[in-house]
């Protein structure tokens, strides 16, 4: 698993690209798996601190437990709908999988402020990472995957 910082330096632009979408919605989708393997999705905000991606959750919230139980995640980033009339226009959206560590180190949960009492606290460790787009008439999909690199796939 990669940290944020170790994915910025294998893929530096891509993840230029990805920290822009990420700073400029706050609202994303988190899946997880329920105990008996299905998904769920939730809303999430993420942050951005010592190098590292961030989420939180509330106490007692089902997507904690999940996390706690099962670490492997997706988190999923929108974008504004394109003009109709320029398709390139569009942002893309964003996909990125790995896990979700729970930090319990009194002294890391310290540097983030105040937190809610029985809050949860996760490092997001990266396997993939996947920006999808529109230029001219091609769907540009740049990707990166840990162990593999930055690759990118083209389709008319």
């Amino acid at each position: 698993m990669a940290s944020w910082q170790e994915f910025e330096t294998q893929a530096p632009e891509l993840a230029k690209a990805a920290r822009r979408l990420m700073d400029t919605y706050t609202h994303k989708v988190l899946a997880t798996l329920r105990k008996d393997g299905s998904p769920r999705v939730s809303g999430i905000e993420t942050s951005f601190k010592h190098g590292e991606l961030w989420t939180g959750s509330m106490s007692r919230a089902v997507k904690a437990a999940d996390l706690r139980r099962d670490p492997r995640m997706a988190i999923h980033v929108t974008s504004r709908d394109p003009d109709q009339a320029d398709p390139s226009s569009w942002e893309g959206d964003l996909k990125l999988s790995g896990r979700a560590v729970e930090i319990t180190d009194a002294e890391v949960l310290a540097s983030f402020g105040p937190l809610e009492a029985d809050s949860h606290l996760f490092r997001i460790e990266l396997t993939e990472v996947a920006w999808t787009r529109v230029q001219g008439n091609e769907i540009v999909i740049a990707a990166w995957r840990e162990g593999v690199g930055e690759r990118e796939f083209r389709r008319t």
